[in-house]
C-alpha cells in the first residue's frame, strides 16, 4: 500500500510543531510548520499548554496535507518525532490536561531529584538511567502533588500521563489508543 500511499510524519518539536508529507520514495511533498508558545511561571520552570501543542500540530499536519494536494485517505503511514520527556497528565474520561505540559528542560524538580542522590547507583543499575529533572518521573510526581486530590484520581484510574507523542497518539485516534513506551 505505501507504494501508492504517502507518509504524514510529524515533528513536535520544543519551539514549533511541523508536519511533512513524504511519498514512497521518502521525498519532500510538502510540510507545514506552526510555533508553539513556552511560559516561564518562575526561573528555571518550562510549560507549554497541551491543548496548544495539539492544535498546533493539528494545523502543521493539515497544511501539509493540502499543500501536497492529496486525499488524507491516500496517508498509509505516520511517524511521530517529539520533545522526550515533556510530560503531560489528562484525564481519561473528557481528554482534558490536568496541567500544563511540563517542558523537558524544565528544573521544578531539582531539589527532588537531589534527595534521590544517594540511590543513584541502585537507580541506574534497574533502568540505565541516572536521577535528572529531565526526566519524566519527577514531573508526574511534581504534577500529582501540586494539584489537589489528583493522585487519589489517579490511582482510580482516571488520570492518564504520557510524553507528546503519547498525547498526539491520544488525540489522533480519539482517546482509543494510550501508547508509552
Amino acid at each position: 500500500m505505501l507504494a501508492d500511499g504517502f507518509v504524514l510524519a510529524l515533528d513536535e518539536g520544543t519551539t514549533s510543531a511541523r508536519a511533512m508529507l513524504l511519498d514512497h520514495e521518502a521525498e519532500l511533498i510538502s510540510s507545514g510548520q506552526f510555533k508553539i508558545r513556552q511560559y516561564y511561571p518562575q526561573p528555571g520552570w518550562v510549560e507549554q499548554d497541551p491543548v496548544d501543542i495539539w492544535r498546533a500540530q493539528l494545523r502543521a499536519a493539515r497544511k501539509a496535507i493540502r499543500a501536497g494536494d492529496i486525499d488524507p485517505s491516500r496517508i498509509a503511514a505516520l511517524g511521530i518525532a517529539n520533545q522526550r520527556e515533556t510530560t503531560i497528565l489528562w484525564d481519561r474520561t473528557t481528554g482534558e490536561p490536568i496541567y500544563n505540559a511540563i517542558v523537558w528542560q524544565c528544573r521544578r524538580t531539582a531539589e527532588m531529584v537531589e534527595g534521590l542522590r544517594p540511590h543513584a547507583s541502585e537507580i541506574k543499575e534497574k533502568t540505565g538511567l541516572v536521577p535528572d529533572s529531565y526526566f519524566s518521573g519527577p514531573k508526574i510526581r511534581w504534577v500529582l502533588d501540586a494539584v489537589p486530590r489528583l493522585r487519589a484520581r489517579a490511582e482510580h484510574g482516571e488520570i492518564l500521563f504520557g510524553t507528546v507523542d503519547s498525547w498526539l497518539i491520544w488525540k489522533l485516534t480519539g482517546g482509543k489508543v494510550h501508547a508509552v513506551d
